[in-house]
């Protein structure tokens, strides 16, 4: 199964596994992907939609047993506030429908801030642009083909 994020990974010559998984529409968390591909909760990252102050949309990566800190992502994002935009809105920005959103070839070349945990992981997961596929792929191999910025933009769920 090629979607465009696979494509992306292809064209840049990144290597990659794909781990298709049973899709639970009643619970599309990250927790339960993780325990459907066989991974900790940590190793598999999300990807959320915010919206700026100053600089419109941007993509926040971060682990899947971990809460977005929009107190943290404001100034490294360089924006004053920042909030996760309405769910009526993620498929029009970025082409993907909740539970399959990626940075990967997303519609819009948006900037994308990934958390810092990132880098204790050899492998990490992440969506493959549609619910019930995920890639498993280097952390270092994923930074470089989002163009992302680390930083500590996440915090345990409340």
């Amino acid at each position: 199964m090629k979607t465009n994020a696979v494509r992306v990974l292809d064209g840049m010559n990144i290597p990659y596994e794909l781990r298709e998984y049973e899709v639970d529409i009643e619970d599309l968390s990250a927790e339960t992907v993780a325990q459907k591909i066989g991974l900790p909760p940590e190793q598999v990252f999300k990807t959320l939609v915010v919206r700026g102050d100053r600089t419109g949309i941007i993509l926040a990566v971060i682990p899947g047993n971990t809460q977005l800190d929009l107190k943290a992502l404001a100034p490294l994002s360089l924006n004053r506030k920042v909030e996760t935009v309405s769910l009526k809105e993620v498929q029009p920005l970025t082409g993907y429908i909740r539970g399959g959103v990626t940075a990967l070839a997303c519609k819009k070349d948006y900037p994308v801030f990934v958390d810092e945990l990132i880098e204790i992981f050899d492998v990490i997961s992440v969506s493959a642009g549609k619910r019930g596929l995920q890639i498993l792929l280097a952390p270092a191999d994923y930074l470089q083909a989002v163009r992302a910025t680390l930083g500590t933009i996440s915090q345990e769920k409340s």
